[in-house]
C-alpha cells in the first residue's frame, strides 16, 4: 500500500490522501486550499495523478477543505463513487453548490472591477458542476463495513466536530490504516464525543490545535461579556463564523443566554443561505447530536433567517444592536464580507471570529491586528473591536487528541501528523513521541509513503 500526502500537510486546508493498493486508486478527502497564495494556487495547479483514473473518494466530512475540489475532480473526469456518511452527502447538497456560486460571483466581480491579473477571471468550478457531482455520492452507514474492492474495505466512524463527521477505517488484507479526519471534542454541547479509535498499522492524525489547549473558559460567559459590552455602546456584533458546525453551536449558546434572560431584545440574523440549510439539516439528523428534538426546534427557531440579497443588505441599515453571523468563519468570502465593509470603521461594533484562523486569510489578519484590510481590491480600515472567541472550536486541542490516542488499544506502527499548521503538527507530534513512544512522520506536500 502507498499513501502520497496531497494536502493538509504543515497546513490546514486541502486536505487530499491518495491511497494505493493493487492497482486500485483511492482518495480520501477532497479539499480546497484556503489562506496563502501559494496555497490557493494549488488549486488551479495540474493533479498529480490523472482524475480519471481515481476509483473511490472516501469523505471524512462535508467541510469546504476537505470536500470543495471533488466538483473539479469530477470535471477533470473522476466518474468512481464519493463514499461518505448520509449527513455529510446532505450537507455537500448544501456546500458545494454555494462554493461554485462564491466562485462564479468573485470571478464576476473581479472581470467587472478588474482587480484579478486574469483576463477573464473564471470559477475554479460553477454551481452546475458541483450539482453535477453530487450524482457521484453514495452515503453509508456509520461502523458498516463497506467493500471498495475484494480485499479492501472501510469503515466509517463518528468523529464528532459536525453533523456526520467521521474518521476513516481503511483496510486490505495485510494492512490498515486510520484518518482521524477533523476530531471533535469530548465534551461539545450540540455533537457527540469522537468514538475510540479501532487498531490500526498506520494513523494519520489532524492538528489543528496541536500546540496548544483550549481556554479554561466558559465559551457562554465569554460570549455574553462581548456581547454585553457592545450592546451597552450601542454597536453590532458581527460574527463570521463557518456555516456548517459553528453557527449551530453559537446559536446554541446564544439560546442558552437568551433562555436565562439576557439580551431578549437583541435580534439574531443568520445571513448564510447555507447555514441556514445546514441549521435546518440539524433537526433531521437527530442521531447525529446530543440535542433532544424540543431543543433542537428551539434553537434552530431563535433567529431570523435572510433569504433574499435584499434582506441580507437591510442588515447593513440597522440602527439598534444585533447579533448578525455570516459565513465564512476566516472571512474568505461570503455574505460576510459586505457586512465587514459596513461594521469595521465604527468603534462602537464588535467582529468575533470564533475559531481558528489560517495563516493568510483576512480572519487571520484582523486577529492579528492589523490597521486596514483589503475587501474586494479596496483597503478598509478597522476600528471596531476584534475578538477570538478560540474556545468555542469544534476541533480537540492537544490534550484532547493525546487523550482519544491513548485509548487506542494497540500502537500505530507509524503515526503521520497533518491538518496543522508548522508549528502545531511539530509540538503534536513531539508529544506523541514523548508520552506514547510511536514513531512520528510530519509528511512534506506530495511526499511518499510504502505501507
Amino acid at each position: 500500500m502507498k499513501l502520497t500526502f496531497l494536502g493538509a500537510t504543515e497546513t490546514v486546508t486541502g486536505s487530499k490522501y491518495l491511497v494505493e493498493k493493487s492497482g486500485r486508486k483511492i482518495l480520501i478527502d477532497c479539499g480546497l486550499f484556503q489562506g496563502m497564495k501559494e496555497l490557493r494556487l494549488r488549486n488551479w495547479a495540474k493533479l498529480p495523478f490523472d482524475a480519471a483514473g481515481i476509483d473511490a473518494v472516501i469523505l471524512t466530512h462535508a467541510h469546504i477543505d476537505h470536500s470543495g475540489y471533488i466538483p473539479a475532480l469530477v470535471k477533470q473526469g473522476f466518474r468512481g463513487r464519493i463514499y461518505c456518511s448520509k449527513a455529510t452527502y446532505d450537507l455537500c447538497a448544501i456546500l458545494l453548490p454555494d462554493s461554485g456560486y462564491l466562485q462564479e460571483e468573485d470571478a464576476e466581480r473581479a472581470n467587472r472591477y478588474g482587480y484579478s491579473k486574469h483576463h477573464p477571471a473564471r470559477p475554479l468550478y460553477t454551481q452546475e458542476d458541483a450539482r453535477a457531482a453530487l450524482d457521484y455520492f453514495h452515503p453509508v452507514d456509520f461502523d458498516e463495513v463497506t467493500e471498495i474492492d475484494p480485499g479492501l474495505s472501510f469503515t466509517l466512524g463518528r468523529a464528532g466536530h459536525i453533523l456526520g463527521a467521521a474518521f476513516v477505517h481503511l483496510c486490505s488484507e495485510n494492512t490498515s490504516i486510520l484518518f482521524s479526519g477533523d476530531m471533535g471534542r469530548p465534551d461539545d454541547p450540540v455533537m457527540p464525543a469522537p468514538a475510540p479509535y479501532p487498531e490500526a498499522d498506520y494513523l494519520v492524525v489532524e492538528s489543528t490545535y496541536g500546540d496548544r489547549l483550549h481556554e479554561d473558559l466558559d465559551p457562554k460567559e465569554a460570549l455574553k461579556e462581548i456581547i454585553r459590552t457592545t450592546v451597552h455602546r450601542g454597536g453590532m456584533v458581527l460574527i463570521p463564523a463557518f456555516a456548517v458546525g459553528r453557527t449551530q453551536n453559537l446559536l446554541y449558546y446564544i439560546w442558552e443566554l437568551k433562555r436565562d434572560g439576557y439580551f431578549k431584545t437583541v435580534p439574531v440574523f443568520i445571513d448564510s443561505p447555507m447555514a441556514t440549510k445546514a441549521t435546518e439539516l440539524l433537526c433531521r439528523h437527530a442521531a447525529d447530536h446530543r440535542l433532544s428534538e424540543k431543543m433542537c426546534a428551539a434553537v434552530c427557531d431563535l433567529a431570523t433567517y435572510t433569504r433574499t440579497p435584499d434582506e441580507s443588505k437591510a442588515l447593513d441599515h440597522l440602527t439598534s444592536p444585533a447579533i448578525i453571523i455570516s459565513a465564512s468563519g476566516m472571512a474568505t468570502g461570503g455574505r460576510v464580507l459586505h457586512h465587514l465593509k459596513t461594521y469595521l470603521g465604527n468603534h462602537r461594533n464588535t467582529i468575533l471570529f470564533t475559531g481558528f484562523q489560517a495563516r493568510g486569510t483576512r480572519g487571520d489578519r484582523l486577529v492579528s491586528g492589523e490597521a486596514e484590510i483589503k475587501i474586494h481590491g479596496q483597503m478598509w480600515p478597522v476600528r471596531a473591536q476584534v475578538e477570538n472567541l478560540a474556545n468555542t472550536s469544534a476541533h480537540a486541542d492537544s490534550d484532547e487528541i493525546m487523550a482519544q490516542l491513548g485509548r487506542m488499544t494497540r500502537p500505530p506502527k507509524k503515526v503521520f501528523i497533518t491538518h496543522g499548521e508548522a508549528t502545531a503538527a511539530a509540538a503534536l507530534g513531539a508529544r506523541i513521541a514523548d508520552e506514547l513512544q510511536w514513531d512520528v512522520v510530519i509528511p512534506h506536500y506530495e511526499q511518499e509513503e510504502d505501507l
